[in-house]
């Protein structure tokens, strides 16, 4: 796992547990509604902690009760976590969606690691996580995040 914080910006004891507590709002880069994709049960579990969950697919139509979007440019409101479950090639256009839309946070799932598009969003005032499965890191956090 990786943490990149924009220049200038510091880190307190726990960046992530900071970015769970702070930001609620997370549009999912190609969430699936097939219950057997990690995508699925990932953010099923983010809604049931009580994120607010876009999906952002072109291939879906709704995913957990959400209308699903073809492009992070097409959600018609805020975003805080763009959280991506897309192979690393393929991360570079959904940085600079996520960059165009004002994002705050950029998080790669497990396995997803992209240094020239992570610089990009952490140069553009992003935070970057790279290589960490956000249910496992709310888990290790479930005591100390607000409710």
């Amino acid at each position: 796992m990786r943490v990149l914080l924009p220049n200038g910006e510091k880190a307190g004891a726990d960046a992530i547990l900071e970015l769970l507590n702070k930001y609620k709002t997370i549009a999912v880069v190609g969430l699936s509604s097939n219950p057997m994709r990690p995508s699925f049960g990932v953010t099923e579990y983010m809604q049931e902690a009580g994120y607010r969950i876009i999906p952002v697919n072109p291939n879906e139509t709704e995913v957990l009760g959400e209308h699903s979007y073809a492009r992070l440019e097409d959600v018609p409101e805020k975003i805080d976590i763009v959280n991506v479950f897309r192979r690393a090639e393929e991360v570079p256009p959904v940085v600079e969606s996520a960059i165009r839309i004002g994002a705050r946070v950029v998080w790669m799932q497990s396995g997803i690691e992209n240094e020239a598009a992570a610089e990009k969003a952490r140069a553009a005032g992003l935070v970057v996580i790279e290589d960490a499965c956000i249910l496992v890191e709310h888990r290790r956090r479930t005591k100390e995040l607000k409710r």
